[in-house]
């Protein structure tokens, strides 16, 4: 044996392994772990012993990234795979297992007892009986099926590949549809389920996607972001964020569905997890900020109170809930009714002056683009905005910006805003609103 490693004892009775009255500390006892129970690859502990068609046995994980990585040879022969079919090595594993056992004195656990993965052939039997109990509508047969589906991809990463990769997205999304076609209230927890399972598929195609945005799957979506439970809820908006990412064409489609709106800012408002919270975020940002967008669907969401919300949750959030905030804020900053809501809120020039150069490249361009829509379009003559912009720093922000640098857009617009703002500095005393130290250029 070779003594590559060693396992310590992690635990100890009571009195610490020391004898009561024993002033001396026990010597750490060692164990070597046989060679032949280490991967050749990682040279590792082997949790799931696999044999190649070479003869030389690795740890499924190990050779799986091998072979992932564009390697068809044996890593210790260096030999040409004849096929990458990985056959468990039983006997290893059962080897590994009795030493485990044999040893748990110094504190090593045995290793359990591996899934075997699940193949291409096994997961296509599965999509064509889920497809054919579809067709027959029965109901009882193709939820245990998706379950069975769902439950296999969460066993491990290998296996929902696997899973993805021979065609589950798409069947679950197009059973999903069948089934909201016939009827929401009988199929209720079928469509949950498959709901649930397609959300380990993700990201899904544009194949699979389109099935999401039928009419009746998308009706059926809202209606669980409406009346559903939290899972429900959060796989619903989950899905919507997915199938809007891959094209803006259904934006009017969901727009136009009653309480859709309402349910997205509900989420919003009265918060399931972060998760679901930046999905929420990211389907009122593509809804407002998308070309096929509507100035009513804005002017909608100002009405629901949402710039009001976004600034309140701005004064302290992390920084991906920032960038989606300001991403949803500078699309709602389009339509008038929206910015007069943004003009009356206390908190909107300060905390939006704020983000610039204290968050991300992304969160600075969307603050630089709200405040530049804010001040072209201010329709009062005293220059109330670029006073008040002026008050919390913005002059002194936005020149840094331009010396360390930003993208076009954003230069173009935070260099108009200097000129506006250098009019009215005779109006007010400016202020340093943080410590620059420490800023350094982005290219």
């Amino acid at each position: 044996m070779i003594s590559i490693s060693t396992w310590r004892r992690r635990s100890r009775k009571a009195g610490g392994g020391r004898r009561a009255g024993d002033n001396h500390q026990q010597p750490e006892l060692e164990v070597t772990i046989p060679t032949h129970f280490r991967c050749p690859i990682s040279l590792d502990f082997m949790k799931d012993p696999v044999t190649l068609s070479t003869g030389i046995t690795y740890d499924r994980e190990s050779i799986e990234s091998w072979i992932e990585s564009g390697n068809y040879t044996c890593p210790v022969t260096n030999q040409a795979l004849i096929n990458a079919e990985q056959i468990p090595n039983h006997t290893i594993r059962k080897m590994i297992q009795d030493w485990c056992v044999k040893n748990r004195s110094y504190g090593i656990e045995r290793i359990p007892t591996p899934r075997v993965p699940v193949t291409s052939i096994e997961v296509m039997e599965i999509l064509s009986e889920i497809m054919d109990s579809t067709r027959v509508n029965d109901q009882s047969k193709c939820r245990n099926l998706v379950m069975k589906i769902r439950n296999k991809g969460k066993e491990s990463d290998r296996n929902k590949k696997c899973i993805k990769a021979n065609g589950a997205g798409w069947t679950l999304s197009a059973v999903f549809k069948a089934f909201a076609a016939i009827s929401f209230e009988k199929f209720s927890g079928l469509l949950e389920e498959i709901l649930s399972a397609l959300t380990l598929m993700f990201p899904l195609d544009r194949e699979a996607a389109s099935s999401l945005a039928s009419p009746d799957s998308l009706n059926c979506l809202v209606r669980f972001l409406n009346s559903g439970d939290l899972t429900s809820r959060q796989n619903a908006v989950l899905a919507i964020k997915e199938m809007l990412s891959l094209g803006e064409e259904h934006v009017d489609a969901l727009a136009r569905i009653e309480g859709a709106k309402e349910a997205i800012v509900k989420l919003i408002k009265e918060p399931i997890c972060p998760t679901s919270t930046k999905a929420s975020l990211m389907v009122v940002y593509y809804m407002v900020s998308s070309f096929n967008s509507r100035d009513e669907i804005r002017t909608e969401f100002a009405d629901m109170g949402l710039v009001e919300l976004l600034l309140e949750n701005l004064v302290d959030t992390e920084k991906s809930l920032c960038e989606k905030a300001l991403g949803v804020l500078d699309g709602l900053c389009c339509s008038e009714e929206a910015r007069e809501k943004a003009y009356s809120h206390a908190l909107t020039i300060p905390v939006i002056v704020k983000k610039i150069l204290r968050v991300s490249d992304m969160a600075t361009e969307f603050s630089v683009s709200i405040i530049w829509k804010l001040c072209k379009f201010e329709k009062r003559d005293d220059g109330g905005v670029l006073v008040e912009a002026l008050q919390v720093g913005a002059f002194q922000k936005l020149l840094l910006l331009l010396q360390v640098g930003c993208c076009e857009m954003t230069k173009e617009k935070a260099s108009e805003l200097l000129k506006w703002l250098n009019l009215n500095r005779d109006k007010c005393e400016c202020i340093d609103s943080m410590d620059f130290k420490g800023i350094k250029r982005s290219f």
